[in-house]
């Protein structure tokens, strides 16, 4: 078969274990630990970083389970608008959180976990759910939008860990789902990419965390597949934690490129260089 298919990511089972890793991992934090600025969010300490968490949490909850959002007087369908609204959002809520201690905090997020967990599991994984705006314009089926919250929580979870010192949790079993996630950008990375029909950019991220993918171009559109056998027009080929940091704006396109290995056509190749994974 020239085109082996993308098979659907499945994260739900792993929400539990992340958050008990996160739960641990704060319950080791020195209270100068907690007051330290993060390495990622300029004005953000990590205790910053776990009030925003919480938000996530319960804005999940309020907004997808229990049907509440208060209405907004802007036009969300505009990118640059939907930006600065979820950026006022979260330090609106990170500012009044502050008052919070930590101690207060791990217990919120201690008793929300388990919340947010039921609710996501009770999802039918393949219904659409919502709209996973840096993968496309149409709602999702749950596994997606379940997957891309994996990815926040492990994102930020990361941001903790590089800002204290602490080993991230890159093995296969947490970083493989998040990178298979990001890779879902790629599709809407290229809309405007021009191509020949049939053209193929292969990404190859190595190592046990990694796979390789193919994008396609196809008569109107641009498809993933896990591997086509059809010429290689570029290949690119990123370490795990630059193409992390990359897709989540940790890193700038500048020195992705210093670290990525492009071959074949460069100025598609560098067009992957482009994907963003997050939307603020």
């Amino acid at each position: 078969m020239p085109l082996q298919p993308l098979e659907p990511i499945i994260t739900i089972d792993r929400f539990p274990e992340l958050r008990a890793a996160l739960l641990t991992l704060l319950d080791a934090l020195t209270p100068d630990d907690w007051e330290r600025q993060t390495v990622c969010c300029a004005g953000w300490s990590v205790k910053d970083m776990a009030a925003h968490l919480l938000g996530d949490d319960l804005g999940i909850l309020s907004r997808l389970r229990d049907g509440y959002a208060p209405p907004v007087q802007l036009d969300l369908s505009d990118w640059n608008t939907l930006i600065a609204f979820i950026n006022e959002r979260n330090d609106v809520w990170v500012r009044a959180l502050r008052r919070l201690s930590p101690l207060i905090l791990r217990e919120l997020l201690a008793a929300s976990g388990p919340a947010l967990y039921d609710f996501l599991r009770s999802l039918d994984p393949f219904k659409p759910w919502t709209v996973v705006s840096w993968a496309g314009s149409d709602p999702a089926p749950a596994w997606m939008g379940i997957a891309r919250e994996y990815t926040e929580y492990w994102m930020h979870q990361q941001h903790i860990r590089d800002t204290v010192g602490q080993p991230g949790l890159t093995d296969a079993y947490f970083f493989a789902p998040v990178l298979e996630t990001f890779m879902r950008a790629l599709p809407r990375t290229f809309e405007a990419a021009p191509a020949d029909e049939g053209a193929h950019v292969r990404v190859i991220i190595p190592g046990d965390a990694g796979n390789h993918w193919s994008l396609i171009r196809e008569a109107a559109r641009w498809s993933l597949y896990r591997s086509a056998n059809t010429p290689v027009t570029a290949q690119v080929t990123l370490d795990a934690d630059t193409a992390w940091r990359l897709f989540t704006k940790g890193l700038d396109v500048a020195a992705a490129a210093r670290l990525a290995v492009i071959e074949g056509d460069a100025a598609l190749g560098r067009m992957v260089l482009n994907t963003v994974a997050i939307l603020a």
